[in-house]
């Protein structure tokens, strides 16, 4: 039986959202839960049961300060600037946002043992508790992190049981030597060497995940796996707009709750702000009446006693004056409290809102890309088969005219050319040697150097991945005379 793979995902980004860091946090008010829930797989009764690695140690998460505070913190702390503020525009990828897991039976496994997990929405799992083997895996994986790229860049390591699939969300800062370096770090001089700094990435997490039952899961590209049917593809978009769809709506509805929250609490707030500031005023009359009747007293007024029970009557509305100021300052700091979470709440679900809308602009665009893309490929397979049949009936002799062109190794072998340059395209350049190797190329006796040209768009690379697909598919002079 294949044991379970791993998962990692690297996003390297211009910084973290508000929004982003409530969501890790789950610094969300009951609103914000419910339309957590109503968008995505948040599962409330679990909610207890996520924490935090801080310092190699399990944490419950601090939700005191959000994580763009945290870096802004770390970075004061150790005299660092972040590159990107004061401008207009974010600029510079001060941030990388890992998500490290696995498949999803062996995590719930790893968090939940044998317990029973109801993954239905609206389910109670409040009766589940977290089992020590997640606690050590999270401690694992925050070790291989803090290893790699040093535990001082590591803003906030939170692992999640809420969701269907357990995983941890691990914000890095790429500082070396004291400064931002993703290039350095990360990137690396070109796509090759990114691409190489990845491979050998998933490969050392492998190494941690051994001890969990995980093994490194393989690409597409080293694969050669399946592409998705046509329908399933248009399927799973069409699925995943709607999802997006449904959001933006529940993100609307919240929006629009929050703003009728907002003007209640704003009209609180008023009325609060209007009682304090009557009784501060009746506070202060009070208190010079009762200067004036001391120095009146003091002058030797012919009745003492009398001015000194209006004294005691003074003191006594005061003193409920200034109960009742208390009471309303304490309420008025609590309303402000509320309007202020109730502002950056709608603030950070406003933006969500925009995030939502420009992914659904980016399916929408998939969508239509996706069509062109399954119209051309169809319109290619019909080229090719109608060559096909007609090179059949052309004579011998004229044939030749034919001989190594791209239409000939499209119609005799068009899957693996295609592969053979989705590797090339993808810079995956000693993959697509080997391809092409086990499967009968002599390969290409070029010196000359192989690359993507500053100038190229992806459709003049792309047909330059072809051709050269087609000749490293080729059989050597040798082979052919072998045959």
């Amino acid at each position: 039986m294949p044991l379970p793979k791993q998962v990692l995902d690297f996003r390297p980004s211009k910084g973290i959202t508000t929004a982003q860091s409530n969501e890790h946090q789950r610094r969300w008010t009951d609103k914000g839960w419910d339309s957590a829930a109503a968008a995505g797989n948040y599962d409330r009764t679990r909610a207890h049961l996520n924490f935090e690695i801080r310092s190699g140690k399990v944490c419950p998460i601090d939700q005191t300060r959000s994580i763009p505070e945290r870096m802004a913190s770390i970075l004061a702390a150790r005299g660092i600037k972040d590159p990107n503020a004061g401008l207009p525009e974010p600029k510079f990828r001060t941030v990388v946002n890992f998500i490290f897991g696995g498949s999803r039976d062996r995590m719930n496994q790893l968090a939940f043992g044998t317990q029973p997990l109801n993954l239905a929405h609206g389910a109670d799992n409040s009766h589940l508790h977290r089992c020590p083997d997640i606690e050590e895996w999270a401690k694992d994986v925050y070790r291989f992190v803090a290893d790699k790229y040093g535990e001082e860049n590591i803003v906030a390591f939170i692992v999640h049981l809420d969701e269907t699939n357990p995983h941890v969300h691990c914000t890095l800062l790429p500082i070396r030597d004291g400064r931002f370096a993703y290039k350095q770090i990360f990137a690396g001089k070109d796509k090759y060497e990114f691409s190489a700094r990845m491979k050998a990435l998933h490969s050392d997490f492998a190494e941690v995940n051994k001890r969990w039952g995980m093994e490194r899961g393989t690409s597409v590209a080293e694969s050669g796996a399946r592409h998705r049917t046509t329908e399933e593809y248009r399927r799973q978009l069409s699925e995943q707009c709607t999802t997006i769809e449904q959001s933006v709506a529940a993100h609307q509805r919240t929006l629009a709750a929050l703003q009728s929250d907002i003007r209640l609490a704003e009209r609180r707030v008023k009325g609060l702000t209007s009682m304090v500031g009557n009784l501060l005023r009746e506070k202060a009359d009070k208190e010079a009446a009762l200067a004036a009747l001391h120095r009146q007293i003091l002058d030797g007024h012919a009745d003492p006693a009398a001015l000194q029970a209006q004294v005691q009557q003074l003191e006594n509305d005061l003193a409920a004056i200034q109960s009742r100021l208390d009471d309303k300052q304490a309420k008025l700091a609590e309303a402000d409290r509320q309007l202020d979470t109730l502002r950056e709440e709608m603030a950070a679900t406003r933006q969500r809102t925009d995030e939502l809308r420009q992914e659904a602009q980016r399916y929408s665009d998939t969508i239509r890309f996706g069509a062109d893309t399954l119209l051309r490929n169809a319109l290619l397979e019909d080229i090719v088969k109608e060559f096909t049949d007609r090179l059949a009936l052309i004579p011998e002799k004229d044939r030749e005219a034919f001989d190594d062109s791209l239409l000939q190794s499209l119609a005799e072998r068009g899957a693996e050319v295609m592969h053979c340059a989705t590797l090339l395209f993808l810079g995956f350049i000693d993959d697509a040697t080997t391809f092409a190797e086990s499967h009968g190329g002599g390969g290409t006796t070029s010196n000359l150097p192989w690359g993507r040209d500053d100038d190229d768009d992806d459709r003049a690379w792309a047909r330059r991945c072809l051709s050269r697909a087609a000749r490293l598919l080729r059989p050597s002079a040798a082979k052919k005379n072998k045959r």
